[in-house]
């Protein structure tokens, strides 16, 4: 009776399938489907890849594996493995920190195939020893984690919070090669959402407001001295009288340099600008607000406002835009 191989029924997250028969009879048919491939390994290296079609295993189509039993029509071992080349679909999520040092947590998705179907056996499944489609899933899985945390890292919580779209694009751009090495093709990236801690959360907005990352930064220090000053008397009342103003003063602006020579000439007095209109972002999930909105469109918190309608964060004694005090 002729020996069928065959990948029978393979489920819809399986990459590799390892025929469980070691020893092969010259003649047994080969089931190739669409959109796999056989790959014949022996003693961890690849000789022979047979595309779809029916194949019948004689010395002709396995050329290199003949040579190496050494021209016997005898049964011969070798490991049939089974690559899919169809695209997947994975999901991640992890944490990690911004650029700042801000804590994150990100989730989302990723679609990624098979390109190159003996470097990913030779890299991934006979490199990292992984046979099993779940453990070569996990691998994969735990390798776009890595990579996401490591680039993600670079950006700003500013960036991350109001151009999800563009990190996705970025993000994607710097895996694609990293994934290439694997014999994979990362074919997209979309990161679904990002989160992190109340305390950043309120950070975050008053850098959307202010446009400042620096001064928020400073405000914090200031408010780290003045706990720490509260805790001791006497001394501690001079030393802040004269510490918290030059704390609260806003970052210097660099000065322009002067390549003449003598003295600089005296910058002519410009005219103050008309303030331009900004765009009224969410204080709890930092998205654009439509005009007057009263909740956000995208997390559904309610939306606080002063007397003259500027957006407050929740718990806010004074408005940040007007100094209007509020109730």
């Amino acid at each position: 009776m002729v020996t069928v191989i065959e990948w029978v029924n393979p489920g819809e997250d399986e990459i590799i399938w390892r025929y469980p028969n070691e020893v092969i009879t010259w003649g047994s048919q080969l089931i190739v489907h669409e959109y796999e491939v056989a790959v014949f390994m022996r003693d961890g290296k690849i000789y022979d890849v047979l595309g779809p079609g029916r194949h019948t295993l004689t010395t002709q189509n396995l050329p290199l594996l003949y040579k190496l039993v050494g021209g016997s029509n005898s049964p011969f071992k070798a490991t049939i493995i089974f690559v899919s080349m169809k695209q997947f679909q994975g999901r991640y999520g992890g944490e990690t920190q911004t650029r700042e040092l801000a804590p994150i947590k990100y989730y989302g998705v990723y679609w990624f195939k098979v390109a190159d179907p003996v470097l990913f056996i030779t890299e991934v499944v006979g490199g990292q020893s992984l046979y099993d489609a779940n453990d070569v899933t996990r691998f994969i899985r735990a390798y776009f984690n890595e990579g996401m945390m490591k680039h993600l890292s670079t950006y700003s919580i500013v960036d991350l919070f109001q151009n999800l779209d563009m990190v996705s694009t970025q993000v994607k751009v710097k895996l694609i090669e990293d994934f290439r090495r694997l014999g994979l093709e990362l074919v997209d990236v979309k990161i679904e959402g990002v989160n992190t801690t109340d305390e950043w959360r309120q950070r975050l907005f008053w850098i959307m407001q202010t446009g400042n990352a620096q001064y928020v930064m400073q405000m914090d220090t200031t408010k780290q001295v003045a706990a720490e000053l509260g805790k001791s008397s006497g001394a501690a009342m001079g030393t802040g009288m004269v510490l918290i103003p030059q704390l609260m003063q806003p970052p210097a602006q660099p000065a322009q340099p002067y390549a003449g020579a003598g003295v600089p000439p005296a910058q002519p007095q410009q005219p103050a600008a008309p303030a331009a209109q900004q765009q009224e972002i969410c204080p709890y999930c930092g998205k654009p607000l439509p005009p007057g909105a009263r909740f956000c469109p995208y997390c559904g918190h309610q939306i606080h406002r002063c007397p003259n309608g500027h957006v407050v964060p929740e718990g806010a004694k004074f408005c940040p835009i007007c100094g209007a005090k509020l109730e």
